[in-house]
């Protein structure tokens, strides 16, 4: 059986702010359809040069009651960086909470408005120990 990943959907509730923080990620747009008949608009985001791996953000207009506050049921996203102290540097300017910081050089979570969690692994092996990094402390889920 021939098997090709297509995308991940998570649903959000306010398209903006969530396109504001995958665009943090770096992520761009790379497609969008709005669906009038049912009343929900799907935005295809992307790492550029892996538009074919994107992750897809579910909007529903008239609101989405259903969504949990808290989305521990759906895992986490994963994306590998260059420098994971550069890359929660670039999320805690911008407002993003770190919540579990890369203590060990290697591995930190973020979470998006829609309480996504987003892994954040440093490509190759693990950067030294560093501050304020080392010891900063773990907040919320993860």
């Amino acid at each position: 059986m021939a098997l090709t990943y297509l995308h991940t959907m998570v649903r959000v509730k306010n398209l903006e702010a969530s396109m504001a923080f995958f665009k943090l990620l770096g992520l761009k747009e790379t497609h969008r359809t709005d669906h009038e008949g049912g009343r929900f608009t799907l935005v295809f985001m992307a790492a550029p040069g892996q538009e074919e791996t994107p992750v897809e953000l579910t909007y529903n207009w008239d609101g989405d009651d259903e969504l949990p506050s808290d989305s521990r049921h759906f895992g986490h996203l994963a994306y590998r960086v260059d420098n994971i102290y550069e890359a929660c540097q670039h999320f805690m300017d911008n407002g993003v909470t770190i919540n579990r910081p890369p203590h060990d050089g290697r591995m930190a979570f973020v979470r998006s408005p829609d309480n996504i969690s987003i892994e954040l692994l440093q490509a190759g092996d693990a950067l030294a120990p560093a501050e304020p990094w080392a010891s900063m402390k773990t907040t919320g889920h993860w």
